[in-house]
């Protein structure tokens, strides 16, 4: 599935979306901190998800339940690939290497992910 880029407001819809798995548009504004946004501007970002085919619903007359067609996991998949590649090349090496010196991994963090790093080879 070709999954499309979503805005930073897009996103946060469909953070809650992949939270309450299925919600109406007042549901959704609960879940959206404060100042919320109005019934409209929630309807609008909707619409643009649902054309992006992340977004799916369901008719109850003339409300709709909407529910992710996407998985977190799935976009998370595709924002890590599209990192990847616009920073390093598509190299996971290079990646560890950035992080590992930028971010001062731990001894904790570093032990993790030598045994997920084993996990692999077996």
């Amino acid at each position: 599935m070709d999954i499309k880029d979503l805005t930073k407001v897009e996103s946060q819809l469909m953070q809650v979306l992949w939270k309450l798995e299925k919600a109406f548009v007042k549901e959704i504004i609960q879940e959206l901190p404060d100042p919320k946004p109005a019934y409209s501007t929630v309807s609008t970002i909707i619409r643009i998800l649902e054309n992006k085919g992340v977004l799916g619903y369901e008719a109850f007359g003339k409300t709709h339940r909407y529910y992710p067609l996407i998985t977190k996991e799935e976009y998370m998949r595709h924002e890590a690939d599209k990192f990847l590649g616009s920073y390093f090349s598509n190299s996971v090496q290079d990646m560890f290497s950035f992080f590992v010196r930028e971010k001062k991994i731990d001894m904790k963090d570093a032990e993790q992910l030598l045994k997920m790093i084993d996990q692999i080879k077996d």
